[in-house]
C-alpha cells in the first residue's frame, strides 16, 4: 500500500463548541497539520499575537467577540509580520457571508462540514499562503540586493570624487588645459553617478520600510532661502535668477517635519526647474492658508520648456522618464512623492509646453 502523502502547515481553530473543535482537529491532524485551538475571540487574537499561523478555522456565531469582528481586528489593527488565510465556519442559515468577507476572510464553509470540502479549502488556502510568503520572500531579497549594491557602489564613487577634487584643485601639481578639460568632465559624470545611486538608494529605504523619518520644527523660508543660495551658481550659470517670493508670516513660521528630506525634496525641484529652463527664471513661492486645514503651499515655478500633457499622468511614477533629452532616471520625482506622503501632504504639477511647469506642494503644520 502506498503511503498518504503528509500535509505541513499549522493552522488556528478557533470554535466555542469543545465538540466541533475536536471533530476539526481529528480530520485536520490525520492529514499531517499541526492544530491549535481557542475557544473565544480574545484567545484566538492573542494565541496569533504570540505565534504565527499558516490558517486561521473560525466560526462565524461565538459569544462576546463574533468571527466578524475577530476578522475585522485581524485585518484592521493586528500588525502580523506576514499574511494569514482566514476560513470561516458557518451555519446554513447564517446571513451576510459577504460582510465577513468583505472584512477580509479569504473564504467560508458551511456546516456540517464535509470532510472532503474542509480539507479542498484548507489546501487551497494553504497554497495561496505559501505564494504570498514567497512573493514576499523574492520581493525582500530584491530589495535587500539592491540597497546592498547601492551602498557598496557608493564607497568607490565618493572616494573618487574627493580624489577628482583633489586633482582639480592642483593637489598633484598643476594641470594642462587638456588636462583640466577632462577631469572636469570625469567629476561631472562621476558626481552624476553618485547622486544617482543616492538616489536610488532612497528609494528602496522607502518602499522597504527602512527610512525613518525625524520630525523637529522646520522654517521653510530660511529652508528655500538657503536651497536656492546653494544653487545660485547652478543658475548663474544659464543666466537665470531665483526668485523667492515668500508672505511675511512665513518668516517665524514652522512645521514639522524631517529637515533632511524637505532638504532632499526642494533641491530635486529646484534643481529640475534650472536643469529644463534656458531662459528667464525659476521663482519659489510659499504662503500659508489658515482658513484651508492650517496648509503651507510651496511653488516651484520655471519659464522653461513644460511638460508633454501626455506624460503629467505619469511624472511620479517609479522610473517613469520623459523624452526630453535632459530628463533622468524617472526617480527623482518618484522620491519627491515619497517624501511628501511621508509628511502627509500632496504634489502636483501644471505645465504649458513652452512656457514652464509649477510643482504644489501643500503641507500640513502640525499643531
Amino acid at each position: 500500500m502506498i503511503a498518504k502523502n503528509k500535509r505541513s502547515g499549522k493552522i488556528l481553530v478557533v470554535d466555542d463548541s469543545p465538540d466541533n473543535i475536536f471533530l476539526v482537529k481529528t480530520i485536520l491532524e490525520a492529514e499531517g497539520y499541526t492544530i491549535s485551538s481557542a475557544k473565544n475571540g480574545a484567545s484566538a487574537l492573542s494565541k496569533l499575537e504570540a505565534s504565527p499561523y499558516d490558517l486561521v478555522l473560525l466560526d462565524l456565531m461565538m459569544p462576546k467577540m463574533d468571527g466578524y469582528e475577530v476578522t475585522r481586528r485581524i485585518r484592521q489593527e493586528m500588525k502580523l509580520q506576514q499574511y494569514i488565510p482566514i476560513l470561516l465556519i458557518t451555519a446554513y442559515d447564517t446571513a451576510n457571508l459577504a460582510h465577513g468577507l468583505d472584512l477580509g476572510a479569504d473564504d467560508f464553509i458551511r456546516k456540517p462540514v464535509s470532510v472532503d470540502e474542509l480539507l479542498a479549502r484548507v489546501r487551497s488556502l494553504i497554497r495561496l499562503k505559501h505564494s504570498i510568503d514567497e512573493r514576499d520572500e523574492i520581493a525582500l531579497q530584491r530589495q535587500d540586493f539592491v540597497s546592498r549594491l547601492t551602498h557598496d557602489l557608493r564607497t568607490p564613487l565618493v572616494a573618487a570624487d574627493r580624489m577628482l577634487m583633489l586633482l582639480l584643485q592642483g593637489a598633484l601639481g598643476n594641470l594642462s588645459p587638456q588636462m583640466q578639460e577632462v577631469i572636469t568632465v570625469m567629476a561631472r559624470s562621476n558626481t552624476n553617478l553618485l547622486s544617482l545611486v543616492n538616489t536610488l538608494l532612497e528609494v528602496y529605504r522607502f518602499e522597504a520600510g527602512r527610512k525613518t523619518l525625524v520630525f523637529q520644527p522646520v522654517n521653510l523660508s530660511q529652508l528655500l532661502t538657503e536651497i536656492s543660495g546653494e544653487l545660485t551658481l547652478l543658475a548663474q550659470e544659464k543666466s537665470l535668477a531665483i526668485n523667492c517670493d515668500f508672505s511675511d508670516d512665513l518668516n517665524t513660521k514652522t512645521l514639522r517635519g524631517d529637515r533632511l528630506e524637505l532638504h532632499r525634496l526642494f533641491t530635486n525641484l529646484i534643481g529640475n526647474a534650472i536643469k529644463f529652463t534656458n531662459s528667464g527664471s525659476v521663482t519659489l513661492r510659499l504662503y500659508f492658508q489658515p482658513n484651508i486645514n492650517n496648509i503651507i503651499t510651496i511653488e516651484v515655478a520655471d519659464t522653461g520648456v513644460g511638460i508633454p500633457p501626455q506624460e503629467i499622468s505619469t511624472l511620479f511614477e517609479r522610473f517613469h522618464s520623459g523624452n526630453h533629452k535632459l530628463s533622468g532616471s524617472g526617480l527623482g520625482l518618484y522620491l519627491a512623492r515619497r517624501i511628501v506622503t511621508a509628511h502627509q501632504g500632496t504634489i502636483s504639477v501644471n505645465s504649458e509646453l513652452g512656457k514652464g511647469s509649477i510643482f504644489t506642494i501643500y503641507l500640513p503644520v502640525k499643531q
